[in-house]
């Protein structure tokens, strides 16, 4: 009698979900497969990600790609494009590199669909030799192997490319021409003003649309407003002139069109600086120094003194690393984390310690600024997480998923941090506390739109600004309310092409 045997069946794997575009999403792919140089101003949640995807699956499909570069912020880069490749089912068999680590001196060399870098690696592809007197761009042997095998850039957060004064802008220029297709991808390209758009755009058309130099573009149409030309404003009919010129470059798509959001409601919580503070502040902003306790405070210049005195707003100090009468160097490093402050006031903590009472647990993101600001905060508030500075790509995602589990009721985050690559609104918080302001509106925008997403079914999303009264807190939340003025006039006249529904 022979043995009788079973075999166990192995269970099958979750299947993945199809991705089903919306229209609004079949729009921004034929937009990119139309266009060899193209913008999508799309807001965040609208898929921008996954459009370029899919455009980039059919062009490879086609035989009319070999592969591209997608050059993204750290967090996005290690994070957001490879999960978005593994999710969908219409995306098996791409096949994605991340360029970070040990490991990219092997993927480089390898081929590819995707290549994706951060923005801070991009000199280990593109260099500069010194010949005779002259600076002149060289390959690396890392980006020679990669070009080898891509013809296709793209730029995740294209805004970073907006100063042509940087090194990153100034390390790929000369090799623009080696990508016929190049696509850039922002919600917000013009947080600080239409001068932002220039190196942008060039990034994408080497100038077709705004020109070959940016001392052209703010001739043609801006006109100083200090006579050192560090400040421009627009000239008569400028704003529509650069409107025009984007309209064949950009697609615009606004979110409130197409999804439903939480409804932001802006709240200014204001209080006066104690008098001690108030003269110290006074005397900083019209004199650049001050006496706090036994250390002279001098500013060097007007900017300096702006940053000095929205320290004082928030309640602390940061000590001179070089004594202003004597000259001795301070001992304590000068990195900016290791730097000495004296604390001022506990005004703004104060205030937040009493929001925090009123929300009874509901889940509160704080947004800081200085690292004074976080230490103060964390003496307050003990064991409160925060992502920021020092905080590990890991240990953000972690953070990341406790958070819409709705496990921590208080996050701390820096906008340079947190403002890109993290989804905070599967738990439906509808909270958010600048402690201190920034001055750039897209950190701003961006760090509130963590929240603001879709899958938030809050009806509401309410941000709640710490305001010192009578100071350059209130200068500042001035700016970011005309910066997005600004802004909104641009994005809403691009989208005069048809809205699809």
């Amino acid at each position: 009698m022979s043995k009788s045997t079973t075999t166990a069946k192995k269970p099958s794997k979750p299947s993945k979900p199809r991705w089903t575009p919306h229209a609004y999403q079949r729009k921004a792919v034929k937009f990119l497969l139309e266009h060899g140089a193209a913008a999508l101003f799309l807001d965040p949640g609208l898929g921008k990600t996954s459009v370029t995807i899919a455009a980039s699956k059919i062009l490879l499909k086609e035989g009319v790609m070999r592969g591209a570069l997608i050059v993204a912020p750290l967090r996005p880069a290690r994070t957001t494009w490879p999960k978005e490749v593994a999710k969908w089912a219409d995306f098996e068999g791409l096949d994605l590199a991340v360029l970070h680590g040990n490991d990219k001196e092997r993927l480089v060399r390898e081929e590819h669909d995707f290549y994706v870098i951060n923005y801070e690696g991009l000199a280990w592809l593109f260099s500069f030799a010194k010949v005779g007197k002259v600076q002149k761009p060289v390959l690396t042997e890392a980006g020679k192997a990669l070009l080898k095998n891509v013809d296709t850039l793209v730029w995740d957060e294209l805004s970073k490319m907006k100063h042509p004064g940087t090194l990153r802008y100034k390390l790929v220029k000369p090799w623009l021409k080696k990508f016929s297709r190049r696509w850039g991808l922002t919600g917000s390209p013009a947080s600080n003003g239409l001068l932002d758009l220039f190196g942008q755009c060039y990034v994408l058309d080497e100038g077709n649309a705004l020109g070959q130099y940016i001392t052209h573009y703010k001739a043609a149409y801006f006109l100083p407003t200090d006579k050192m030309g560090y400040n421009w404003r627009p000239k008569e009919g400028a704003e529509e002139a650069i409107h025009a010129r984007l309209q064949p470059l950009a697609l615009r798509m606004d979110a409130d069109d197409y999804l439903t959001l939480p409804k932001q409601l802006d709240h200014v919580i204001k209080f006066d600086l104690p008098p001690t503070v108030r003269k110290q502040y006074e005397e900083l902003e019209g004199e650049l120094l001050t006496q706090v306790d036994q250390h002279l405070i001098v500013a060097a210049n007007s900017g300096s003194a702006n940053s000095k005195c929205r320290q004082v707003c928030s309640g602390a100090l940061y000590l001179p690393t070089v004594d202003p009468v004597t000259g001795a160097v301070s001992t304590n490093g000068g990195r900016k984390a290791d730097r000495k402050w004296v604390l001022l006031h506990d005004d703004k903590l104060d205030e937040l310690e009493r929001l925090i009472d009123e929300l009874q647990g509901q889940q509160l993101l704080v947004a800081y600024d200085f690292n004074h600001d976080l230490e103060r905060l964390l003496k307050r508030f003990p064991n409160t997480p925060y992502i920021g500075g020092g905080v590990s790509g890991q240990r953000g995602e972690e953070l990341e998923a406790a958070w819409n589990r709705g496990e921590l009721p208080l996050l701390f985050g820096h906008p340079a941090s947190i403002g890109h690559g993290l989804n905070l609104q599967e738990s439906h918080a509808h909270h958010i506390a600048w402690f201190t302001l920034t001055w750039d509106f897209e950190l701003y925008d961006q760090f509130n739109r963590r929240l603001r997403r879709q899958g938030n079914h809050s009806e509401h999303l309410h941000v709640y600004h710490f305001i010192a009264r009578n100071t350059v807190d209130e200068s500042v939340m001035y700016a970011l309310r005309r910066k997005n003025r600004t802004q909104k006039v641009l994005l809403d006249a691009l989208k005069t092409r048809k809205r699809v529904d």
